[in-house]
């Protein structure tokens, strides 16, 4: 057993460490180009392994619960990037609406861990990543209240890819420098997310001046 569960904590490494040098190059990439279409879909892909692997390793292994809402959240962000840039609407899809509650049910047992074993993490970690997964959450469903005109008007879409994609890059870089560097902790968890909105703030105001057209590189 033990050697299946280093060889999913092996995987689930490589994958993460590959998927952060492919977000760092969409990151840098021309926004819509070649690179930045290529790399952008095998961190996905990777991101679904990490996934995966994380999941495996919490409720198989048992091990480090506090990163399955850390995985949940840069999931989550991931695949609704992703839709929102297939898709360019927002039309309730019953795949979307299916992932959202599952990753709220997700969310729902990590909590009622959390209360049951007590605080052994830094609060500013737990609540900031709880209410991130939550405030995501919520606005995938308020959205649906948006004048359809008006989203696909304003290219609402965009500004949703921009903050989900770049919050999943974060969000894995916050689990890797935690986890690495861990007598760090807190602040190695949530300097990476304080960046994270920087470079999302950076992104979207350069979109908002120059138009889709001319996104940052």
């Amino acid at each position: 057993m033990d050697i299946v569960h280093n060889s999913n904590i092996i995987l689930h490494v490589i994958t993460g460490i590959i998927a952060l040098l492919l977000g760092i190059i969409a990151l840098l990439s021309t926004k819509g180009g070649k690179i930045h279409t290529k790399s952008g879909n095998y961190f996905l892909k990777l991101i679904f392994i990490v996934i995966i692997t994380g999941m495996i390793g919490v409720f198989v292994f048992k091990r480090n619960t506090f990163l399955l809402v850390i995985t949940v959240l840069t999931g989550y962000v991931s695949f609704s990037g992703y839709r929102v840039l297939r898709t360019k609407t927002n039309t309730p899809k019953r795949i979307d609406i299916i992932v959202a509650i599952l990753s709220l049910l997700v969310l729902a047992y990590f909590l009622y861990y959390f209360k049951s074993i007590g605080m052994i993490w830094s609060p500013i970690i737990i609540y900031s990543t709880v209410s991130a997964l939550l405030l995501v959450i919520s606005y995938d469903f308020i959205r649906y209240l948006i004048p359809k005109e008006a989203y696909k008007k304003h290219r609402i879409w965009l500004y949703e890819h921009i903050y989900k994609m770049t919050s999943a890059f974060s969000g894995l870089l916050s689990a890797f420098t935690g986890t690495v560097l861990d007598e760090y902790q807190p602040h190695s968890q949530y300097i990476p997310s304080v960046i994270g909105i920087l470079i999302i703030i950076g992104f979207m105001m350069y979109t908002y001046k120059y138009g889709p057209n001319r996104s940052p590189r």
